[in-house]
């Protein structure tokens, strides 16, 4: 059987089914699978398959101690009436260019095509024999932090599911109304949410320290019978599932003979945590006939200055943006990206990584970095270009968006690609997610309610507002709580008992 294991260490091998359960490594890396690649999906047999069929193959691939009943439950269950529309992620053209929506699931955003299906997998996962007091464990408790759309999506996932807990952390202050709404009146009885005060590093950087410390694992196995797990993109299930959308895409534009089996495609993907566009990557490796792969950051560009230099430091201003779920200086998954272009070398991975905990900072040898920009390509947008890019798409194709994905607008009108290859940009959600900003941006006056704003944009561009978003005018707050970073772990004890009563 394809095992799978750490970044960091090959040291300990787990199944596919002990990687989702688990999360993260216990050494602090992410779980990857070395025989990624050897499999290749039959990409001409894809075209006028549907999302379901397609994400059947895409998933046996990647997940091989599945079996095909198992994922067909998952992915019926997923991919259904939840979505607004049939074909899951709908690709429509926009001028010479495409755009790939993937904000028709229950909250809007494309994390929804990840967390729909994350506890159905969980759910096929059992707890391992105990082999210490840390493994005597009979639930999971999620911890998650969020730059805006993992939260609502992980929360509308795991609500009320069996023998399940989640937590999730936002900054305060630092995410949409309407993000920040669509959580704090979430609701389960096995949900709660929490402000921190931060930023999103700052929370996802204490997250993994939880997940690291021995002791508490220990505690909450033996005072709750608790073990935790990650709805972050550092969990491979929560990746693996995004791999499909990309073969979905080019399956449509084989199905319209936009082009023809072989053809290259670029795929422009407005990036934070480098989960999204990783999954792009994982596609190539079977066999999708990927182009270039572009980063499309926003003002927080962090992975433009490692890829045109090849040193990541976060040691930098952190900016507060209209495009939130991107404002992110710690990219996770990055660490999986360098571990396949390094051929695996794990102490290279597990050096760097602890100069990013110890100094900020790594840099990748330029070898390496030679064989990432074959690949990747990067651009970045400030603020105005953002408004702009929003502005330019609406005068010039009638089609209003949201302001991460005017990020990867914008990279159309600033970089090249491949010649010839058609260029397909990553919608990551709904402009009703954001309506104030890109309200503002068409030059129209914003009023003071965003659901007033959502109404004008209604009224201008003629969209119908997603009713999950406009019904959230009249529900209450369940969770108003604001913590510190430092009380996070005291506070997952607290929610980890809250959950076992």
């Amino acid at each position: 059987m394809e095992l799978f294991h750490s970044t960091r260490s090959t040291a300990i091998q787990v199944t596919a089914k002990q990687a989702i359960r688990q999360g993260i490594a216990d050494d602090g890396g992410l779980f990857v699978n070395d025989a990624l690649g050897q499999t290749t999906i039959d990409i001409e047999s894809l075209p006028g398959k549907s999302y379901q069929e397609i994400a059947l193959e895409v998933l046996s691939a990647l997940l091989p101690d599945f079996t095909s009943e198992e994922l067909q439950e998952c992915i019926d269950g997923a991919y259904g009436d939840n979505f607004t529309d049939d074909a899951i992620t709908p690709l429509k053209a926009m001028g010479m260019n495409y755009v790939l929506e993937l904000f028709h699931g229950p909250t809007s955003a494309f994390k929804d095509v990840a967390l729909q299906i994350l506890p159905r997998f969980m759910a096929h996962t059992t707890a391992p024999e105990p082999t210490s007091q840390e493994d005597i464990t009979d639930r999971v408790l999620i911890l998650t932090a969020t730059s805006g759309d993992t939260g609502k999506a992980a929360l509308e996932g795991f609500a009320d599911v069996n023998s399940t807990g989640i937590v999730v952390f936002y900054p305060a202050g630092q995410v949409s109304e309407v993000q920040r709404l669509q959580m704090v009146t979430q609701k389960g009885s096995n949900v709660g949410v929490v402000a921190v005060r931060g930023n999103f590093d700052d929370a996802q950087s204490a997250v993994k320290n939880i997940f690291g410390d021995h002791t508490l694992a220990v505690q909450l196995a033996t005072e709750s019978a608790t073990r935790l797990s990650s709805a972050n993109s550092i969990n491979v299930g929560r990746l693996v599932p995004q791999v499909v959308y990309y073969f979905a895409a080019y399956a449509q534009l084989l199905f319209t003979q936009e082009i023809n089996f072989g053809d290259e495609v670029d795929f422009i993907v407005p990036t934070g945590n480098f989960g999204d566009i990783l999954a792009g990557y994982y596609a190539k490796r079977l066999g999708l006939p990927v182009g270039k792969l572009e980063v499309a950051s926003d003002k927080n560009n962090v992975l433009y200055d490692f890829l045109t230099t090849g040193v990541y430091d976060r040691n930098r201003e952190f900016f507060t943006t209209i495009s939130p779920s991107m404002d992110i200086l710690i990219s996770s998954n990055l660490e999986r990206m360098l571990y396949y272009f390094s051929d695996g070398n794990t102490a290279l991975i597990s050096q760097l990584m602890n100069d990013l905990a110890t100094t900020g900072r790594y840099e990748v040898p330029a070898e390496i970095m030679e064989k990432i920009r074959s690949v990747f390509d990067c651009s970045w947008a400030d603020e105005d270009q953002v408004r702009e890019a929003i502005a330019e798409c609406w005068n010039e194709n009638g089609y209003v968006i949201d302001p991460h994905t005017a990020c990867g607008y914008h990279a159309l009108s600033t970089t090249e690609g491949t010649p010839t290859a058609p260029r397909v940009v990553l919608s990551t959600a709904s402009p009703y997610k954001f309506p104030r900003a890109v309200l503002e941006a068409l030059g129209q006056e914003a009023p003071e309610s965003d659901f007033a704003c959502m109404d004008a944009l209604q009224q201008f561009s003629g969209m119908k507002i997603p009713e999950n978003l406009r019904s959230l005018e009249n529900q209450s707050p369940r969770f108003t709580d604001e913590i510190d970073v430092a009380d996070m772990p005291e506070y997952v004890k607290t929610m980890a008992a809250r959950f076992a009563e």
